[in-house]
């Protein structure tokens, strides 16, 4: 049998923090069994986990992987927005006045992310 991923892996300054904000952005939950400064946390998705874990350097560089987030119950620009009330900021705005393309953002650490249409978008425009 293949391997499965289990986590995405992102390195931070802060675990529980960079945890708390892609849980509130996945609209899930960081792991019953992680606290403020514990130097790992687990935010537990359909398919997968993201995990974090505290390192003491910083980000200096673009990330070589990042996620793309599709918005299952909303627009993406309804997302960009949510996402942004959650502390991510915009990085590059690539989204077209007719309506294709995407947003990238940053988390609160200033990870990259790209929150692209939704399927009904998409079915939308096909």
């Amino acid at each position: 049998m293949a391997s499965l991923v289990r986590h995405v892996t992102i390195d931070c300054s802060d675990a529980y923090a960079l945890a708390t904000f892609w849980a509130a952005a996945l609209d899930s939950k960081v792991s019953d069994d992680d606290r403020p400064g514990d130097p790992e946390a687990l935010v537990e998705t359909v398919g997968g986990g993201l995990l974090f874990i505290q390192v003491p350097e910083g980000k200096t560089v673009k990330n070589r992987v990042h996620l793309d987030l599709q918005p299952q119950d909303r627009s993406r620009d309804e997302e960009v927005e949510r996402l942004l009330g959650l502390g991510a900021t915009v990085f590059e705005d690539h989204r077209k006045p007719d309506g294709t393309g995407w947003a990238t953002l940053l988390d609160p650490e200033g990870n990259e992310f790209c929150v692209e249409r939704s399927r009904a978008e998409r079915d939308a425009t096909a």
